[in-house]
């Protein structure tokens, strides 16, 4: 009875250290989408307020402070382990400074391709800029 008991609290401890080992390798994929969704609902919030209140809004992302924030809000930190670059469609690669991404009233944005990686895969943001939809790539 003892060495029954023994097996099986040996057992369980094995399947709890992998299944421990498992979720610490997938929390930065979740942290990295995470903050991708975040970054676009900020985004679509902004067009949201400029067609409701008929003003243009700015979403600022610091790449140097690792922050984003909706004009007249409090700014929101990005996850240590993210790098983020931009990929304006005049100016090119932006990887340092800060980068606005302005709405205007009517419902399109000026802004390029955000992009987030970390050490296992990277995400794209897409902003349509006639129409201001933003997709998750």
């Amino acid at each position: 009875m003892l060495l029954e008991l023994i097996i099986v609290l040996f057992l369980m401890s094995v399947i709890l250290g992998l299944s421990a080992v498992f979720f610490a390798n997938t929390l930065p994929t979740h942290r990295l989408n995470a903050t991708a969704r975040n970054i676009s609902t900020t985004i679509k919030q902004a067009r949201a307020f400029a067609k409701m209140l008929n003003e243009q809004q700015v979403v600022t992302i610091d790449i140097e402070n690792r922050q984003y924030t909706l004009e007249g809000y409090a700014p929101k930190d990005l996850p240590p382990d993210i790098a983020v670059k931009i990929l304006d469609p005049v100016e090119g690669d932006i990887t340092d400074g800060r980068y606005a991404i302005v709405v205007h009233a009517t419902g399109g944005v000026e802004g390029g391709t955000i992009v987030l990686w970390n050490s296992r895969r990277s995400v794209s943001i897409q902003i349509d800029p006639i129409i201001g939809t933003v997709g998750i790539r």
